[in-house]
């Protein structure tokens, strides 16, 4: 087995020192920062990483591709700052790569949010497919939601990541805002148009999409807060887009 692990960062000091002490089996770790202004790039590069930094920010998913042209291994681990693997998943994936199945594998997160972990609202199992062969799959191009492009359908691996994608309600708030805004500059870009009753006909079917359909009730006070933040969101993105798109007229 052979295995690069890659990761981006920008200001990711909170969580970096974590989330690289829980790939360190991995022969080689690739970090890509984007313009750092705390201790990320310091921080890794002392826990043995390749560190690289770049003066521009692409999107995620090509901001990833770089990440992964650096990669020099068979296998590659994709990882974001704020994802731990657990030593049960570290002992799946080697144990798979001794022996792969597949030439993609699919790996649940289990999320964490206001110290609850969250088990319904859409969160969990939460399927996201990181590791693969690194010859047979790329990054789409996408800003934001950026998935892995593989060539073969991908087999599921035993374990979960653990996530802490918020550290409160304002660094929640704040990715709402940047992920609509870079959301909306998408849509525009495509076309799309979108009217006042299709900006609260979105946010409604969003809130109980999640609170109901996908049980987000049962995740309690937290549940209640996922559901209406991701409405929130969901506004704020066609909001968005309906001024780019008044203004591009």
């Amino acid at each position: 087995m052979t295995l690069s692990v890659i990761i981006i960062t920008k200001n990711e000091s909170r969580h970096i020192a974590e989330c690289l002490d829980s790939v360190a089996f991995a022969d080689e770790i690739i970090v890509v920062d984007s313009g750092s202004t705390d201790d990320t790039c310091a921080i890794a590069a002392a826990k043995g990483a390749k560190v690289t930094q770049t003066r521009d920010w692409p999107g995620f998913g090509p901001q990833k591709n770089r990440a992964l042209d650096l990669a020099t291994q068979e296998w590659v681990l994709s990882i974001d700052a704020d994802e731990r693997v657990t030593p049960e998943l570290a002992l799946a994936i080697r144990s798979e790569l001794e022996h792969p199945r597949a030439d993609a594998y699919k790996i649940a997160r289990l999320s964490n949010f206001g110290g609850r972990w969250i088990r319904h609202s859409g969160w969990w199992p939460d399927y996201v497919l990181r590791l693969f062969k690194r010859e047979t799959a790329r990054f789409s191009d996408a800003a934001v939601h950026e998935s892995v492009q593989a060539a073969q359908p991908p087999a599921v691996l035993d374990g979960h990541f653990l996530h802490y994608p918020y550290a409160d309600m304002e660094s929640l708030i704040d990715k709402v805002n940047r992920y609509s805004s870079d959301a909306a500059g998408m849509m525009h870009a495509r076309g799309k148009k979108v009217g006042i009753l299709g900006i609260v006909g979105h946010a409604a079917w969003t809130f109980i999409r999640i609170y109901i359909i996908r049980r987000g009730f049962l995740d309690g006070k937290e549940g209640f807060i996922l559901a209406a933040t991701a409405a929130a969101g969901i506004f704020f993105r066609y909001g968005k887009l309906m001024f780019l798109n008044r203004k591009s007229k």
